[in-house]
């Protein structure tokens, strides 16, 4: 399905979207090109345009893009994608916002805590043919690792490493609270935040894609975030579910806290609720899309996901947006969507600056 190689590749870039992401124009390029102290990129054997490679757009933005780049002395910046119901785009937006900021210059690691896969799917890698329990959370959640390090793999998407995830990782479920039963000092919702800490001084943006329920591992990857990032179609079973989702949330928080000393209490920098899946063909639309927004009112991201042909067949391909040299159909069709991603990418990166600004030296 990964025709013609059996790894994913990622695209290449030309010099109005390496302008684009810089925040400069064409000519400005071609003027830096002259001094010799960026990749130069390649010219196109026909028609002399020029071509540039993931690493050599990411050398760009992290040089253009410096004041958005963590800080000295800041950790990373985890963020968790979470909705217990299936099919709001999760796992999409958990892929589509880990490659957009590895193109807008950060380190990114990806952890896929769903034992579907699906994350680790779009990568290119097959949960049940190719990944390994220690390619997982699983030697982490049983207690035989303390550290994610040994789970981290790199990927074909320059500036983006993976833990990766397989069936085998509903193990974890029974895991974890065997380990509450059997070892003293263990809490078992800061198993997966006590395993990050010796990555955040690495990377720039941790993103965890949760499973579709309040599981162990859930709890987990909430429990480790700084923020969190809620997709939410416009339809009455989604936004009630949503509902219930921040019900629970509100209700486990309180149960952790009361066994968390004061100065451990957890406190996010960031919540957003993004609207994914818009299908402006659907006329229950307009109503539910109200209702979300007048109850969450600041918490809205202002953009929309729009449900287009673009994303239905990038998915059939293991794909995304950020994965397409060429799209096929309809040009305005696909701006639509690609405009949609980024200005979601650029929104998260904004909260992810400002946490780092808020944040005391060395947390």
């Amino acid at each position: 399905m990964l025709a013609p190689e059996a790894r994913k590749v990622s695209p290449k870039y030309s010099t109005a979207q390496l302008a684009s992401l810089c925040g400069v124009d064409k000519a400005h390029v071609a003027y830096r090109l002259t001094k010799e102290d960026l990749p130069a990129g390649k010219l196109t054997p026909t028609g002399g345009k020029r071509n540039f490679e993931l690493p050599e757009l990411r050398a760009w933005t992290r040089t253009y893009r410096a004041d958005k780049m963590r800080p000295a002395g800041k950790r990373a910046i985890t963020i968790a994608v979470g909705n217990f119901k299936g099919g709001v785009a999760k796992t999409t937006t958990s892929m589509v916002l880990a490659q957009g900021l590895s193109m807008r210059g950060h380190r990114v690691l990806a952890i896929d805590c769903d034992p579907q896969g699906s994350l680790t799917t779009l990568h290119g890698i097959l949960p049940e043919a190719e990944v390994d329990a220690d390619m997982t959370v699983a030697p982490l959640c049983e207690g035989t690792e303390a550290d994610i390090q040994y789970a981290i793999r790199s990927t074909y998407w320059d500036g983006l490493d993976l833990v990766a995830a397989a069936p085998f990782l509903f193990s974890a479920e029974f895991a974890l609270p065997s380990r509450q039963m059997r070892e003293k000092d263990i809490e078992f919702w800061n198993v997966l935040n006590a395993g990050l800490e010796s990555v955040r001084d690495i990377y720039d943006v941790i993103i965890i894609d949760t499973p579709p329920s309040l599981s162990y591992v859930t709890i987990n990857a909430l429990w480790a975030a700084n923020g969190i990032v809620v997709p939410v179609p416009p339809s009455g079973l989604d936004f009630a579910s949503s509902a219930q989702f921040w019900a629970l949330l509100a209700d486990l928080g309180g149960n952790l806290e009361a066994q968390t000393a004061a100065e451990r209490r957890k406190n996010f920098d960031f919540l957003h609720v993004l609207l994914s899946r818009v299908d402006a063909a659907d006329p229950a639309m307009p109503a539910v899309r109200q209702w979300i927004q007048s109850t969450y009112g600041e918490f809205t991201l202002p953009v929309e996901i729009p449900k287009t042909s673009v994303t239905s067949n990038t998915a059939a391909e293991f794909a995304t947006i950020y994965d397409v040299q060429k799209y096929e159909g309809s040009a305005k069709t696909y701006k639509r969507a690609a405009d949609a991603y980024d200005a979601f990418v650029d929104l998260v990166e904004q909260s992810v600056v400002g946490a780092w600004a808020d944040a005391p030296a060395g947390q």
